[in-house]
């Protein structure tokens, strides 16, 4: 396993992709850390997941969640990764998008058993994590800088695959694409989010908005971000 292939540069929609890689028919899916269920909206509107339960542990945007009403195969619900609410060997899907590294470093390895726990034998986990790399990243970690909760991130999956919890089917590298009409559409999806509390000073806000900047053009602000997937099977 490696944390990133600089060499690969292509653009993907990871959705289109993930579509592609995982059995979704029938299936039923488990996505870790929701958000606000853009993803979650994305894959259930594809008819293919029997059912998806959707985890949030940050209790205003799982309220928020709540209030979806045209998801009947949707079921949302509250809590962390390192303790899903779900039997063993129920899920036939694990998702997480971006979210391993918001779990807390300590409950990393608890939240990997916890998968491999409610995985069915040969299910699959897709996780995606970012790789601290590309432009949208020097802006970020002016005010949020994620190394070190990314390779404790990485480093677990390690862990869960050395230990034999799940064994490794492939790695995905690729870029996505990131588009912010200015400053204040960063500042609204970045800075002022319900799960973090960014607390920045005058300074530093006045520092991350130059930084913005400097990648802007006339239509706005594009970013390539490297990524990659890991795809776990728990073994049979």
């Amino acid at each position: 396993m490696k944390i990133a292939d600089p060499a690969q540069t292509s653009l993907v929609n990871e959705i289109r992709l993930m579509l592609d890689e995982l059995p979704f028919d029938g299936a039923k899916v488990l996505e870790l850390g929701c958000g606000r269920a853009e993803k979650t909206r994305l894959l259930a509107e594809t008819g293919r997941p029997r059912a998806i339960v959707a985890l949030e542990v940050d209790a205003i945007q799982h309220a928020r969640n709540l209030e979806t009403t045209d998801l009947p195969t949707v079921s949302f619900r509250h809590g962390g990764a390192e303790a899903i609410p779900a039997d063993d060997n129920s899920v036939d899907i694990v998702l997480m998008f971006k979210s391993l590294h918001h779990v807390p470093v300590a409950l990393m390895d608890q939240a990997l058993s916890e998968i491999a726990r409610v995985l069915k034998p040969g299910g699959l986990a897709w996780i995606s994590e970012p790789v601290y790399a590309g432009d949208l990243n020097e802006v970020f970690k002016l005010f949020h800088d994620e190394q070190v909760v990314r390779e404790a991130a990485f480093a677990t999956l390690c862990r869960a695959v050395e230990g034999g919890k799940l064994r490794l089917e492939k790695e995905l590298f690729f870029n996505t694409r990131s588009y912010f009409e200015g400053f204040e559409q960063f500042d609204s999806r970045m800075i002022r989010v319900t799960h973090t509390n960014h607390q920045l000073s005058p300074e530093l806000y006045r520092q991350v908005r130059e930084k913005f900047d400097s990648y802007m053009a006339a239509e706005g602000a594009t970013f390539l971000n490297p990524q990659r997937v890991d795809l776990l099977r728990k073994p049979t």
